[in-house]
C-alpha cells in the first residue's frame, strides 16, 4: 500500500512540474498570414513537408512551449529530427543534435531574431544556440552545458 501511494505521489509531482510551461503555450497565437500555408506536425507548425517534429525529446518539446508561452505566438520549425542522409544533405555535422531528436531550428513570425536570441540566452534549458547571418531562424538544442557554463554554448554568429 505504501509503495502504491508513493508511486502515485511521484507521478503527480512529475506531471505538475512537467506542465509548468504548457498552459501559456496553449494560449500562443497562430493567427495571421504567416501561418496560413503552414502545416502542423504533432502540434508544431513546420515550414515544409521535410520537417519532422514528431521526434522531439521531451526537454526540447518543453523548450519550444517555453518560447511560445513567452512570446505568445507559435513557433514555425525549419528543421527538427533529421536522419543521417537528411542531415548530410542539410550540411549538418556528423554528431548533430538533430539526429538525436534534441535540436530544432525555428522562428516566430513577428518576433525579431535578436529577441529570440536574448530569450534563449536566459533560458536554462537551452544547451546550444546557433544563429545564421541573413536567416530569420535560430538553432536551439538541449545538450548538457559544459561545467561552469552559465549561458548556452553558442556558435555560428551568435
Amino acid at each position: 500500500m505504501y509503495t502504491a501511494v508513493r508511486s502515485i505521489a511521484a507521478i503527480a509531482v512529475c506531471a505538475l512540474s512537467l506542465t509548468a510551461c504548457l498552459p501559456m503555450a496553449l494560449f500562443a497565437s497562430s493567427s495571421g498570414a504567416s501561418y496560413a500555408n503552414k502545416r502542423s506536425d504533432w502540434g508544431t507548425f513546420v515550414s515544409s513537408n521535410e520537417v519532422n517534429a514528431l521526434c522531439l525529446a521531451p526537454k526540447l518539446r518543453f523548450l519550444v512551449w517555453e518560447f511560445e508561452g513567452h512570446f505568445g505566438r507559435k513557433v514555425i520549425m525549419n528543421s527538427g529530427y533529421r536522419d543521417g542522409n537528411h542531415n548530410a544533405q542539410a550540411g549538418g555535422v556528423d554528431n548533430s543534435y538533430h539526429t538525436r531528436c534534441m535540436a530544432a531550428d525555428f522562428y516566430i513570425p513577428g518576433v525579431d531574431k535578436r529577441d529570440l536570441v536574448m530569450f534563449a540566452m536566459g533560458t536554462d534549458a537551452v544547451g546550444g544556440l546557433g544563429c545564421y547571418p541573413g536567416r530569420s531562424f535560430i538553432h536551439v538544442d538541449v545538450r548538457d552545458r559544459p561545467r561552469g557554463y552559465k549561458r548556452p554554448v553558442t556558435f555560428a554568429g551568435c
